[in-house]
């Protein structure tokens, strides 16, 4: 079972996510892409500087936004991340008995 924490601030915007957790299924792999093409999307379209927290024996990877972002990395951020949630939440709905995704408040 691979559980995805979705971090939000209390405003309501996310402030990253964290997997964690692995099995030998198509399921997993396609929450591994959704993970890294969330730090990759941060680093290279909204022009984020991350420092992805990866434990590959554990399978964890989490990512925080970073403090001090201008308002337009900060909306692009959202948009990134929101379209990972979407994507993780969708995998949940077809394959719960693989993906858990819960959230916490920051």
């Amino acid at each position: 079972m691979t559980t995805v924490t979705v971090f939000r601030c209390h405003n309501g915007n996310l402030a990253g996510l964290r997997a964690e957790g692995h099995s030998d299924t198509i399921v997993c792999s396609a929450v591994s892409v959704l993970t890294q093409t969330a730090v990759n999307a941060l680093e290279a379209v909204a022009g984020v500087p991350t420092e992805p927290l990866v434990d590959e024996d554990v399978g964890l990877l989490e990512v925080m936004l970073p403090g001090g972002l201008t308002p337009q990395q900060d909306a692009n951020c959202q948009i990134i991340l929101r379209t990972i949630q979407q994507g993780l939440t969708d995998i949940e709905k077809n394959y719960s008995g693989h993906v858990r995704v819960v959230y916490r408040t920051t």
